[in-house]
């Protein structure tokens, strides 16, 4: 008797997300290549902007963008420069924003939406969302794993608020990759061709600048700088201030969001015309009427660009290497379409840069195809990333003893051994700093845990062994042990400026307890809304139609009973059963108006 062969089993799918500034998009693995997943529209690009709306809803991506002069203190957007940060730190870019950055709890920004607070960590994970159902409506199944992409030179603690955000939205995030590291995968540099890559990212909020080499399939991260607070939002407020100028001082959000959307389109428009006017109209606000020729535009942006390549120059120095020995120059990210961007930086690397992918869609592309090497699906090529900042350790008069230096491969491990400072000292406080200054109050906290159990020793004899451990998602862990008597305390690095783990795992847990309770909420809404809009469509459909008597009062008769329904605040299930009576009545009638007229109706709700 012989057994049939059994089927292989079926590749482990894995999704590639780009979580971006000003777009988000997801890719999977194809054959060889990588392909962006796009929705039923054939859009790949999710906006990452998130609506809430005052009827209860909660609208991410386009139509959350369109909304944003009707909603302006509702709509949230850059969510991502402020997650993982302080309010201390975001104060002043917060004043700027059209919606409301508050302090909370332990110096935590939250986004004020009415009377609720958000966190920037859970406002990621609703764009998450819409990007894993996007995904999943392309592929037609169920995913629960992704590597998520963030820039370079993000820190200990928004990288750790990245994966909380990813774990909110329903997702095992395996991998956080560097987005340059992930973009040279897209770009061919595929490790078919040994070489030096300098990958230029400039997105809507951040900027990075990795050194990448490539050997026989292993890509090793030589050294990588950058800004988190740098990007095509920048050039759009520069922009926005001249448009502002011709304004009364405001704050109005409104004003606001009016004004950046028309300074991101004066942007665009400016990449590819010498000129481009402006006219904007703000009713009883004001109005604008500008014109701006591209030399003002690269006059006025000129510094930032200087500063993204200075940060270059950095990073080549870094690596120990030449701008002459670079073998390719690529770019990423939708604010390198500018065409000042491009030739400063052509110019100083004398290198052509590399395009021949989508800008908007390298990243998501890269971590598709490291997706499918952590799935187990390609051993054909090794990522060696680096840490972008030095991590180190607080000693005695408020210095910090670097133990990791920043551009050293991860993963990696270093241990030093530390003594106490007083004597009879039985425990000592350990705390974590990151950043590159000498004095512990120049850099920034990450953590601090106790280690106690020391022997009652003099000054210096206690033996502390303090080892770092920085996985390959340049998480951190720290672990301190006496040698003398065994004594041992850990910590995963929760960061400062982050959610704990009791807070992530009680967002986790309010959500499945919650879930029905706002599933049912929701549909209310959603049947009261198309309840409505059948009302109005309807009664404005029987003033244009000429309808028989029975069938005009059967009609009207079926209206005044659900707005009575709604005028009485009726559940979900008795005005879902006035909706169905009213659409047998209007259906019954041939080429008829009123069906058109609540069809139109209804269209009209889900845009607004």
């Amino acid at each position: 008797m012989t057994t049939a062969p059994q089927p292989p089993a079926a590749p482990r799918l894995v999704l590639g997300i780009d979580l971006g500034t000003t777009n988000s998009l997801a890719a999977v693995r194809a054959g060889k290549g990588a392909r962006v997943l796009r929705d039923r529209d054939g859009e790949p690009l999710v906006p990452s902007v998130v609506c809430f709306h005052p009827d209860g809803r909660t609208i991410v991506g386009r139509d959350a963008k369109a909304l944003r002069l009707d909603f302006p203190e509702r709509t949230v957007f850059s969510i991502k420069r402020l997650i993982g940060r302080s309010a201390a730190e975001v104060q002043q870019e917060a004043t700027r924003l059209p919606y409301r950055v508050v302090a909370a709890d332990r110096g935590l920004p939250r986004v004020q939406i009415g009377d609720q607070q958000w966190t920037p960590e859970a406002i990621s994970a609703l764009i998450l969302q819409q990007v894993k159902a996007t995904a999943e409506q392309a592929l037609g199944q169920p995913v629960r794993e992704a590597v998520v992409t963030v820039p370079a030179w993000f820190d200990d603690a928004q990288r750790q608020a990245t994966k909380d955000a990813a774990q909110l939205a329903g997702l095992e995030c395996l991998r956080i990759l560097n987005e340059p590291t992930a973009a040279a995968l897209a770009y061919g540099i595929d490790g078919s061709k040994d070489g030096t890559a300098l990958v230029y990212d400039l997105g809507g909020g951040t900027f990075d600048v990795s050194i990448l080499r490539i050997d026989d399939g292993v890509f090793r991260v030589l050294s990588t700088a950058g800004d988190t607070h740098l990007g095509g939002d920048d050039f759009d407020e520069l922009l926005g201030q001249r448009i502002l100028a011709q304004l009364p001082p405001t704050s109005d959000p409104y004003v606001l969001q009016a004004v950046r959307a028309a300074a991101e389109g004066l942007k665009i428009r400016l990449s590819d015309a010498d000129r481009a006017e402006l006219e904007l109209d703000l009713g009883d606000r004001g109005a604008v009427k500008l014109a701006v020729t591209r030399a003002e535009f690269e006059a006025a942006i000129a510094p930032l660009v200087q500063r993204t390549l200075d940060c270059v120059t950095r990073a080549v120095k870094d690596a120990g290497l030449q701008l002459h020995e670079l073998d390719d120059v690529v770019l990423v990210g939708g604010s390198t379409r500018v065409p000042l961007v491009r030739a400063r930086l052509q110019a100083l690397t004398g290198k052509v840069p590399h395009t021949g992918v989508d800008p908007d869609l390298a990243v998501a592309l890269g971590a598709a195809i490291q997706a499918d090497v952590l799935a187990g699906n390609d051993r054909s090529l090794l990522l060696l990333d680096v840490i972008p900042l030095s991590l180190g350790l607080e000693t005695l008069g408020g210095a910090v003893q670097k133990l990791i230096l920043r551009n050293s491969t991860i993963p990696t491990s270093v241990t030093e051994e530390f003594s106490t400072g007083v004597d009879n000292q039985t425990a000592v406080d350990l705390t974590i700093y990151q950043g590159e200054r000498e004095l512990a109050q120049d850099c920034r906290l990450l953590g601090r845990f106790q280690l106690r159990g020391l022997p009652a020793l003099p000054a210096g004899l206690p033996r502390i062994a303090v080892t770092f451990l920085v996985d390959a998602d340049g998480v951190l862990r720290v672990t301190a042990r006496e040698q003398r008597t065994g004594a041992q305390a850990s910590i995963q690095i929760v960061p400062t400026f982050g959610l704990t783990r009791d807070e992530v795992r009680k967002m986790m847990l309010d959500s499945i307890e919650h879930a029905q309770h706002d599933y049912l909420a929701r549909e209310a809404i959603d049947t009261r809304n198309k309840a409505e809009a059948m009302v109005r469509g309807t009664q404005k459909a029987l003033q244009m139609a000429e309808l028989p008597p029975d069938q005009t009062y059967a009609v009207q008769k079926a209206t005044k009973a659900l707005q009575k329904l709604l005028a009485a605040n009726a559940d979900a299930a008795a005005l879902k059963a006035g909706c169905d009576e009213l659409t047998k009545l209007t259906a019954t009638i041939a080429d008829d108006v009123i069906s058109s007229a609540v069809t139109k109706a209804l269209k009209a709700d889900e845009i607004r």
